[in-house]
């Protein structure tokens, strides 16, 4: 039976290229890709990265080629993105601390939990592609923690692309609270590359600034004095595998960590890039 991907994106918009890239190497490889969003809304790509020749201020290159530009428009007009998985009606809200019954509602929420990682068992990796729409409803996202946590705990690989790497800083288990990438390599935007001005998301008329927070630093302080957070900054490409995790930079590593990821799940692969 072919492998199977689960793959979460954002509804606020996903990059292009960090979606396909992967996408490209899974498909071609037989790989059964199953989609998935915070509300159960189709997502879209952002403008930006359906625009051949779009030039990103900070790192003053283009960044949005015309295969990536086109294959991200054919994508987004197609129906295979349609339907995705509602994260919010499958995975369970755990309860407020100061909510009635809480006890037997914390219990309750664990019980759910573990009955929702029974049904993760059918995949064989999660993939989270980046752009600035997960900073809204990815990144904070408990239950989607909770399906990062659910992988982990079967030892599964997890692979994060740009601001999605954040949603791993973010996992971690309630009553410890310590991140699940602490000890762990990871790469993710360092500040020479971060937006000064111009970050937006789809369905809000708003110019946000810069990012809504510098992922250089959420990172090398989850990773912790025993891990090491890698920059890479000069270098075209920054992707690192450190089992079970699996995360790139930016736009450029998408392709790569969809070849990391059929290396990993075929031939046992546990590190590269550091």
């Amino acid at each position: 039976m072919a492998k199977k991907i689960l793959v979460c994106i954002s509804e606020f918009g996903y990059w292009g290229e960090e979606l396909v890239g992967p996408l490209d190497v899974l498909d071609a490889g037989g790989y059964e890709t199953v989609f998935m969003t915070a509300k159960g809304r189709r997502a879209h790509a952002l403008p930006p990265s359906m625009e051949a020749g779009y030039l990103d201020p900070p790192l003053d290159k283009v960044v949005t080629d015309e295969y990536y530009a086109s294959k991200t428009r054919e994508i987004d007009a197609s129906k295979r993105l349609d339907n995705p998985i509602n994260l919010s009606t499958w995975f369970p809200v755990r309860p407020y601390f100061n909510s009635a019954n809480f006890g037997h509602g914390l219990e309750k929420y664990y019980n759910d939990r573990q009955k929702c990682w029974e049904d993760l068992k059918q995949y064989d990796a999660l993939l989270l592609p980046g752009g600035s729409g997960p900073m809204i409803d990815m990144v904070n996202n408990q239950q989607l923690h909770d399906v990062i946590l659910g992988f982990l705990a079967q030892g599964k690989l997890i692979a994060a692309e740009c601001y999605c790497v954040t949603c791993l800083a973010f996992a971690r288990d309630w009553t410890d609270r310590k991140s699940i990438i602490a000890g762990k390599h990871v790469t993710g935007h360092a500040m020479e590359y971060d937006y000064k001005d111009g970050t937006g998301v789809l369905g809000v008329d708003a110019n946000f600034g810069p990012p809504f927070y510098p992922l250089e630093l959420i990172l090398r302080d989850a990773v912790g004095p025993t891990g090491q957070y890698h920059g890479g900054v000069g270098h075209t490409i920054s992707t690192v595998l450190d089992y079970p995790f699996l995360t790139g930079r930016s736009t450029q590593d998408s392709r790569l960590v969809g070849e990391l990821m059929v290396e990993v799940l075929e031939n046992g692969l546990k590190r590269y890039g550091w």
